[in-house]
């Protein structure tokens, strides 16, 4: 599929001299809020009630205002921020932030050039974002499922540089990018059988898959194309395809297997479909109850080559019934509502000269694959909205909240309205944390909530088959399942919740809520203390996992992701052990430690299994 032509003009209109100076503030503000938490740089007092942060050298001094909140969350006044070298003032530039402070960050001369590259593209996205009309927190909160996911403007909370995408170019990228909205057709190409491997749930097959995500004048149509190159859809399997990885990588790298006939373009199919934030997985717009459809990626982005592996898709669906038949027979977690959206088949194409050619885990080995993961859409009931739980975080232009936004619909107290909130979301992971030691990756891009009246109802997490981890080594499990089991130390099983929910998300949501001036840090951290001890208190069975994995412990690790990124941007992390890559600074103080009070026995401090 060929984007439309438009003139190269038009492809850069954004990157306005006002946008780009607006978001280099912004992006300067972010840089110096998480490098400060990640203990990165120190932002010194100064006499003024501000502070300082100095480059290397001490030659350059970035001055601002901030209120640092619980767990060591710096809120920085963008407006604020200074730079000055001899007394002179010097504009605002992100990349010059990088620079000034390359030593702080011990950035290598490899990863320095591609890190001012991502910054650089994270730049122009904000100013894309910019560009177009301001839309209210309000109007937001009440849009439809795909109008909220395309109305992000931050990505991920923590990361600085957050929007890489790498490889796009600039039509590319308004045709590709989540923020633009954009209709995208997918392309499809027949594989070989013998070179491509199909898997499924039970309930369900690859001619019904098929049946039901292509129409039957689609499916004649690429049949009659098909049999012009001497192929048979019998001897081969369908393929979605992101429509920028044929043109930039199958085309190119795999040309050997198009002009033998083991891949065969068929053409674009008849849905439209719009790019999800995590940038190549899509929500079908055409027909919303179909599945979403998770393609290869080969561009960076955020620490990874966003391809997908032909090896690990074929486990794919086994891993997300046995993750789903666990959640749905589970008391507790079906009285939350949680639920899993299954993966229900993969597919993926083998190129035995790149797999014989390549280490593994090589982006070579990862172009050419595909998922289709349920809609959530068919289980809706009347007056249920769907939104992305990232959406809590959003700011406007003006200061307002999503999260503020849904509370004033709601018409609930805002305690209250956290309170719906934590027993929809934190609650269940608990619940699969400590009843089946199961962690997923629960941020705010992998939640959708249901929300009634501005009131989150229950939560569905997503990306089960690439993010989800067994912790207990004693737990049976399936051959085809085993590898979602994780040898993770004992001290840092925890951090599953402290650092994934904790730190990574309500952090930002608590800073947001008390900015707004919802509720106060006390109020926010107390509402979550009473949402575990109330889950503590309704499953007394498991108090001795209580006691063992203390929740309440004064201190845990500050696990750095923006730590991961500086040491190794292509790579951060093996997915095959993920432990080995953490990267620590110290300790946090725990915010909702000094709220404990009726939960169960503990264990003295000194045998805590989170590290102090």
């Amino acid at each position: 599929m060929t984007l439309p032509q438009r003139a190269s003009g038009d492809a850069v209109a954004h990157l306005t001299a006002a946008n780009w100076d607006r978001a280099n503030r912004l992006l300067v503000r972010k840089a110096l809020a998480e490098y400060a938490h990640e203990r990165l740089v120190t932002p010194e007092p100064t006499a003024d009630g501000g502070y300082v942060v100095r480059g290397d050298g001490g030659t350059v001094e970035y001055r601002f205002t901030a209120r640092v909140r619980a767990l060591d969350h710096w809120q920085v006044d963008a407006d604020s921020i200074t730079r000055h070298r001899a007394g002179a003032e010097l504009p605002l530039d992100a990349l010059d932030l990088v620079l000034d402070l390359r030593d702080s960050l011990a950035l290598g001369d490899g990863v320095l050039p591609v890190y001012l590259e991502e910054l650089t593209s994270t730049l122009a996205g904000s100013a894309y974002k910019l560009s177009r009309p301001p839309v209210s927190a309000a109007e937001l909160a009440r849009a439809g499922f795909q109008a909220i996911e395309a109305g992000m403007t931050e990505g991920h909370p923590c990361f600085v540089a957050n929007n890489g995408r790498l490889g796009f170019d600039s039509t590319e990228y308004l045709g590709y990018a989540p923020e633009t909205g954009s209709r995208v057709r997918l392309v499809w190409v027949a594989a070989r059988r013998e070179r491509s491997t199909f898997t499924c749930s039970p309930d369900i097959d690859y001619d019904r898959l098929i049946a039901g995500e292509l129409d039957a004048d689609t499916l004649r149509a690429f049949a009659a194309r098909l049999a012009e190159r001497g192929g048979d859809l019998a001897g081969y399997h369908l393929i979605p395809v992101h429509p920028w990885q044929w043109e930039n990588r199958l085309s190119v790298t795999f040309a050997g297997d198009v002009a033998r006939g083991d891949l065969v373009y068929l053409g674009p199919g008849p849905d439209d479909y719009q790019p999800q934030q995590s940038i190549r997985t899509f929500f079908n717009i055409s027909e919303p109850s179909r599945h979403y459809v998770k393609t290869a990626l080969s561009v960076l982005n955020m620490g990874f080559v966003r391809g997908l592996s032909a090896k690990y898709m074929k486990a794919t669906p086994a891993i997300n019934d046995w993750v789903a038949h666990l959640v749905s027979g589970d008391e507790v977690l079906r009285r939350t509502g949680f639920t899993v959206l299954r993966e229900r088949a993969a597919i993926g194409y083998h190129n035995e000269r790149y797999a014989a050619g390549s280490p593994p885990g090589s982006p070579y080995t990862k172009m050419l694959a595909a998922l289709w993961r349920e809609s959530p859409v068919p289980a809706l009931e009347p007056g249920e909205r769907l939104a992305t739980m990232a959406s809590l975080l959003h700011v406007d232009r003006a200061g307002a909240s999503v999260a503020g936004a849904l509370i004033a619909e709601s018409g609930l107290p805002a305690p209250t309205w956290l309170r719906r909130y934590l027993d929809a979301y934190l609650t269940p992971v608990l619940h699969c944390f400590y009843a089946h030691r199961l962690v997923f990756m629960p941020h705010g891009e992998n939640i959708i909530l249901v929300l009634r009246d501005g009131v989150p109802r229950r939560a569905i997490m997503k990306d089960i088959g690439e993010e989800v981890g067994l912790l207990d080594p004693d737990t049976p499990l399936p051959p085809e399942v085993d590898r979602i089991r994780a040898e993770v130390p004992d001290d840092e099983k925890l951090l599953s919740i402290l650092t994934d929910v904790f730190d990574c998300f309500l952090r930002f949501l608590n800073a947001i809520m008390a900015e707004e001036g919802l509720l106060t840090e006390a109020e926010f951290w107390r509402t979550v203390a009473e949402c575990v001890t109330d889950y503590q208190e309704s499953v007394p069975h498991l108090a001795e996992e209580f006691a063992r994995y203390d929740i309440f412990t004064e201190r845990f690790r500050l696990s750095c992701l923006n730590r991961l990124q500086l040491r190794k941007n292509t790579e951060m992390v093996d997915l095959q052990d993920p432990s080995s890559a953490l990267q620590f600074a110290g300790t946090l103080e725990n915010p909702i430690a000094r709220f404990a009070g009726r939960t169960a026995p503990r264990r003295p401090a000194e045998e805590t299994a989170v590290g102090r």
